[in-house]
């Protein structure tokens, strides 16, 4: 059996519904502190809802391991770039148990397939990560370049102490990220053929349009809200936020929601609330948009707190990495080993590289095939996970090669 394969298997077999880890972060800290990483283990949050995080790693050879001087001396320019491997250890629920074909925490084959919680969301790109980093090592001892792992357990939950907190904590120490990979499902139908070089941004708004409650046969007796928002809502969804560029779709802005009446046939509502969501692009600001929502609500008559109230929450920035060194390396690894020209691509929902693209300039998101996560019976083609750790190996060797060419 591949070691990748044995170590996606053992992964999975330790249940880690989100924001439980299962020991698995313990699991890679035992196979990499043999290999000279330094594992560090940081919790947050409350008692019952605990979140495990694990920071390890391994300096290059000849950079200094003192953090007493906030690794100022380590991180720089002289010293090895910093590349880092980050993902998730915790899994979304189950769902019904009676639904799946084979128990979700206990790794099973049918034609050519793992099935498994976290098969494809993430526990095969984890295994795949360690053993790509051992392979790495035993064919360059003593490298140039510096590796990192950066796991969490709260990337399917709140996101409010993984992830997050541990760029907040990195910081503070003065850690200095040169490159990330999450191992985001992001492939379509073979391993390698789509990377994400970036995400858009989400932002959801709450508003709350104010009427007069009445008897629905007395309309001048009272004022329906959601007839005063209707004029607005006909504007908004015409409204072309921005035009995108050559990596993100423009923005867009979706209801999800429209709350209203106290559901009798005969009552005219006293307030509305439409629940809303934009997925916007690096050519739009949080700032922006709102603004510009406001303008076309005072435009059809809706005064501020007098009509409406407005809320907002910002979910995460959209982050783009342009083609550079690892992007470079990246699509070089994944032509070398599948002789595909992969697809750069920002769709989709948010990942932890918002965080990380605030404290590392080059993230990008690599992994196996997305199509079954999330659901009943999750699986990956077991033929799809060797060529998957080959790839971040290959990421490595040119990386490492890169700053061989630059020393000389």
């Amino acid at each position: 059996m591949h070691r990748t394969l044995l170590l996606a298997e053992q992964l999975i077999s330790r249940p880690s519904v989100t924001p439980m880890d299962g020991d698995c972060q313990k699991l890679i800290a035992d196979r990499l502190a043999p290999l000279g990483f330094v594992c560090e283990t940081v919790e947050s949050g409350p008692a019952d809802f605990r979140v495990v995080n694990l920071w390890a790693k391994r300096h290059s050879a000849g950079e200094k391991t003192d953090y007493s001087a906030i690794n100022k001396a380590a991180n720089s320019d002289l010293c090895s770039k910093l590349l880092v491997f980050a993902g998730h250890t915790d899994v979304v629920p189950t769902g019904p148990l009676e639904q799946w074909t084979s128990n979700p925490f206990v790794p099973s084959h049918r034609d050519g397939k793992l099935y498994g919680r976290g098969a494809s969301d993430m526990k095969t790109s984890i295994a795949a990560f360690v053993v790509a980093v051992e392979e790495f090592l035993k064919a360059n001892p003593n490298p140039s370049l510096s590796l990192a792992f950066l796991l969490t357990s709260d990337e399917e939950g709140p996101s409010v102490d993984g992830t997050a907190i541990m760029c907040n904590w990195l910081t503070q120490r003065g850690e200095k990220l040169d490159y990330c990979i999450v191992g985001e499902p992001t492939s379509v139908e073979k391993t390698g053929d789509m990377i994400k070089n970036g995400r858009r941004g989400t932002m959801s708004g709450k508003l709350t349009v104010k009427g007069v409650q009445g008897h629905i046969a007395y309309p001048h007796l009272a004022e329906n809200p959601i007839h005063k928002f209707a004029p607005a809502m006909a504007q908004l969804v015409t409204v072309e936020w921005d035009k995108g560029n050559e990596f993100f779709p423009a923005t867009t802005w979706q209801i999800s929601n429209i709350h209203g009446g106290t559901g009798a046939s005969n009552v005219i509502p006293g307030r509305a609330v439409i629940d809303f969501n934009f997925r916007f692009s690096t050519e739009s600001t949080p700032e922006s948009l709102q603004q510009r929502l406001v303008d076309v609500l005072i435009s059809t008559g809706l005064q501020p707190e007098k009509d409406f109230d407005l809320q907002w929450t910002i979910g995460g920035l959209p982050f783009l990495t342009r083609p550079g060194e690892l992007v470079h390396a990246v699509q070089a690894a994944i032509r070398a080993e599948t002789g595909l020209e992969t697809q750069l691509s920002t769709t989709g929902g948010t990942s932890d590289g918002r965080f990380l693209a605030k404290i590392c300039a080059q993230v990008i998101e690599c992994g196996p095939p997305n199509a079954t996560i999330h659901k009943i019976d999750e699986h990956i083609v077991v033929a799809d996970i060797e060529p998957l750790k080959n790839i971040y190996r290959k990421t490595m060797e040119n990386l490492e090669a890169m700053l061989q060419t630059n020393a000389n």
